[in-house]
């Protein structure tokens, strides 16, 4: 039996000295994963979003990030996540007065930027008899002419020629507990965390119908940064992601599990089996600057990334 495997990564987001905040430990986690998976040699990397720590603001992140990528010689497909492009939209403001959720919102400006150093996107293409798509599902209910683009793509993917497998990623999870939650409110303090990750309906709904249509056996999503047990819902598989950067939301579930690492995935004709790999060492660094979370304009002191 021929098989092969692939690398699903998320939430890399690095940083940069250059930028008004840095965690070295973000940037040393980051060289661990890549020597890792540079150590497995799959034939294949998909990434899942938030390549960046702020590239949603500097195209310089944008630049290191394609660079350590691109070096690693491994062919890959990322989508954007938000701190790469802007947040899913809201017309509220949440309960954190240290962030501006509705200067968050995702705009087109950031998304062409994103696809100036890492190509259209959404895509779909088949490498050895599995198909792989991703697109960005914080567009819905966005408004934006990307979003109409998305719906498009979305059931045009119903149509395409069907292979033995079919991988999708996200960014946001398509839910946070189960497909028919309802809609977590952004204006309060003990949901908004859940408002943040995932997707809303009507949307999700919409989506969650395509990936039946279309075949879709594997749904890789990021922007959590804790991974959780594999999720099968109406014969799909679904996966929450670890980051490598830093780890969040881990007092969820008790089944969470706030382990940086990745997944490595080996293929046969009949199945994908998903395994975690975790970081050999996590960066214990300390130094930086900044604050964490998603800082205002009129906070963001470059002052100490001038020195560095």
């Amino acid at each position: 039996m021929d098989t092969w495997h692939f690398v699903h990564v998320s939430d890399i987001q690095p940083g940069s000295k250059r930028s008004f905040r840095y965690n070295p430990r973000y940037d040393e986690n980051w060289q661990t994963a890549r020597r890792q998976i540079m150590q497995l040699q799959p034939e294949l990397m998909v990434i899942g979003g938030d390549i960046t720590r702020d590239g949603s603001i500097h195209d310089f992140e944008f630049e290191e990030m394609k660079a350590s990528l691109d070096s690693m010689s491994i062919p890959y497909h990322a989508i954007p996540g938000n701190m790469d492009t802007g947040n899913k939209h809201t017309d509220k403001q949440g309960p954190k007065p240290e962030r501006d959720d509705i200067g968050l919102n995702v705009t087109s400006e950031q998304l062409r930027r994103y696809s100036r150093f890492f190509g259209e996107f959404p895509w779909s293409f088949v490498h050895r008899n599995v198909r792989f798509s991703g697109f960005y599902a914080a567009l819905a209910g966005s408004g934006l002419p990307e979003e109409e683009q998305m719906w498009q793509w979305l059931d045009d993917l119903k149509h395409l020629p069907r292979a033995r497998h079919h991988v999708m990623t996200n960014h946001y999870a398509l839910f946070i507990d189960d497909p028919d939650e309802p809609n977590f409110d952004i204006t309060k303090q003990e949901s908004y965390q859940a408002w943040y990750f995932g997707i809303n309906q009507p949307y999700r709904q919409r989506i969650f119908e395509t990936y039946k249509a279309a075949h879709v056996e594997i749904v890789f999503s990021g922007h959590i940064h804790c991974q959780r047990p594999e999720q099968i819902v109406d014969g799909m598989r679904f996966y929450k992601s670890p980051a490598t950067a830093m780890a969040q939301f881990a007092d969820r579930w008790e089944d969470g599990d706030p382990k940086l690492g990745f997944y490595h995935c080996r293929v046969t004709d009949d199945h994908i089996e998903v395994s975690f790999v975790p970081l050999k060492k996590e960066s214990t660094a300390t130094g930086g600057w900044g604050k964490g979370g998603h800082i205002k304009p009129e906070d963001r002191d470059y002052s100490l990334a001038q020195q560095s």
